[in-house]
């Protein structure tokens, strides 16, 4: 009979070592390997059958295929799971420590119940009586409920077996649940990855749908092992910084949805509250005049959003340029600005630069490099671009600038809000009435479109500079 072997893991990273050592190799921590004993096989050798036979693609029907959703009720919460939670589906939830995620989970949960579903929310971090005065803040102290406080997962699944089989359960957080069965601190990875493979197999086994809210570590990243990611059906992240009101939910992998959708809220004394309009929140007040503002066309999925890019170049204080980027990525400026010395003939490379977006929101889509550009240029020649004008576009290392996927969509978002010209890509075929297209071919059309041509001159090396 094969015997089972132990394995020695770090219960920082998760690395498995060959043996016991003080240090991790992969992590560097001290002290965090454990042994863990691997499961005893069932037989020498023996195949055990399938519990049925296996069903052929062509015979499953289109029920069998894609079970019924049920909506919570929370528009923008069903919107990035794909249209409401999928019965017998595990949803992962992270986000920095008093982002909201437990105020967003209670209240997905509680009108889910007003509207007649069976919900169980249990609490791992607080007492039935904490978790009922944040209700009571939030005007949900009526809601039908069923509140728990456990942590041992035997005890959890022990009273979810006993009565009728929630239509959600929700454990808050899956950090602080444990396991007799190991001799493991909760929170360490041995037990977050025990207990939710025995949530989530409770949630394929009665079809109740999971939800689980996971913490996050220094880096962003939900703290355990990466197998609890992998076990989910989906894994989503509410953003949102300490110095604005709104959150952002955005899905990173959803099998039963899109992977790139957002839900906007905003922070109240009251909870969180759906925001119908994120374009409008996001543009602000933008009654001032001042150089170095372009608003983006962008796309989040299946929803339009327009977003403000502010950008400041100032005169390097030091000998080395400083680079600050709030919501864009770093080294997608650095090109940026590259590009902008190169081939547009401005010597921006020299000074110090700063760019923010607007609300916090966090744009990756590469079709926001015209908008960065236009905000960069104005900045740097001192002249504002019109208020009524939309930019969207990718910059290629030539200068060139591509067209970018959806523009239709992002033109209409632009006209209803009462915006009269957009800067696109000059292959854009996209009309919208009301709305004047300014197509540019590469970064120097741009130059030529802010007015900044006028005030830049090249010298012998091909730099450019603000002329006096």
């Amino acid at each position: 009979m094969a015997r089972a072997t132990a394995s020695f893991v770090c219960q920082s990273c998760g690395a498995a070592h060959a043996k016991w050592s003080g240090k991790c190799d992969a992590c560097g921590a001290w002290n965090s390997i454990i042994e863990e004993g691997a499961p005893i096989p069932t037989g020498s050798g023996a195949v055990r059958a399938l519990k049925g036979r296996p069903f052929k693609l062509e015979d499953l029907s289109a029920t069998d295929g894609e079970p019924p959703r049920r909506p919570t009720g929370v528009g923008e919460f069903d919107r990035v799971c794909g249209g409401g939670l999928v019965p017998g589906s595990a949803l992962l939830v992270g986000g920095d420590p008093g982002v909201g995620k437990s105020t967003l989970i209670l209240q997905a949960l509680a009108a889910y119940a007003q509207a007649g579903g069976e919900a169980v929310y249990i609490s791992g971090e607080e007492a039935m009586a904490q978790v009922r005065l944040r209700a009571g803040r939030m005007g949900l102290s009526a809601a039908p409920v069923a509140l728990g406080s456990a942590t041992c997962i035997e005890d959890i699944l022990a009273t979810l077996n006993k009565g009728k089989t929630p239509g959600v359960v929700a454990i808050d957080s899956i950090q602080t649940i444990w396991t007799g069965t190991l001799d493991a601190a909760p929170g360490t990875i041995a037990q977050v990855r025990t207990a939710s493979f025995d949530l989530v197999r409770y949630a394929k086994a009665t079809g109740a749908a999971l939800i689980l809210v996971g913490h996050v570590t220094k880096e962003g990243q939900i703290a355990g092992p990466k197998a609890v990611e992998h076990l989910v059906d989906a894994v989503l992240y509410f953003e949102g910084e300490r110095g604005h009101h709104f959150r952002v939910l955005r899905a990173v992998k959803n099998r039963f949805g899109p992977t790139d959708e957002i839900g906007v809220f905003e922070m109240t004394g009251k909870g969180l509250e759906e925001v119908a309009n994120p374009s409008a929140l996001f543009l602000g007040d933008r009654n001032s005049a001042s150089p170095g503002t372009a608003v983006f066309a962008g796309i989040e999925g299946t929803r339009p959003l327009l977003v403000e890019i502010q950008a400041l170049v100032a005169e390097a204080g030091y000998g080395t340029p400083r680079r600050a980027v709030v919501g864009w990525d770093t080294g997608r400026l650095a090109m940026i600005l590259a590009v902008l010395d190169a081939r547009g003939g401005l010597g921006v490379s020299a000074h110090d630069v700063y760019l923010n977006v607007a609300g916090g929101l966090k744009v990756g889509e590469p079709a926001a490099d015209l908008a960065a550009a236009a905000s960069l240029v104005s900045s740097f020649a001192g002249i504002a671009l019109p208020r009524d004008t939309v930019f969207f576009g990718e910059i290629s290392l030539s200068g060139d600038v591509r067209p970018a996927a959806q523009a239709e969509l992002r033109l209409k978002e632009a006209a209803k809000l009462g915006f009269s010209t957009a800067v696109v890509p000059k292959d854009t075929r996209a009309q919208v009435p009301g709305l004047t297209l300014r197509p540019v071919k590469d970064v120097g059309d741009l130059v030529a479109f802010a007015g900044a041509e006028r005030r830049i001159s090249r010298n012998a090396a091909g730099r450019g500079r603000i002329e006096s």
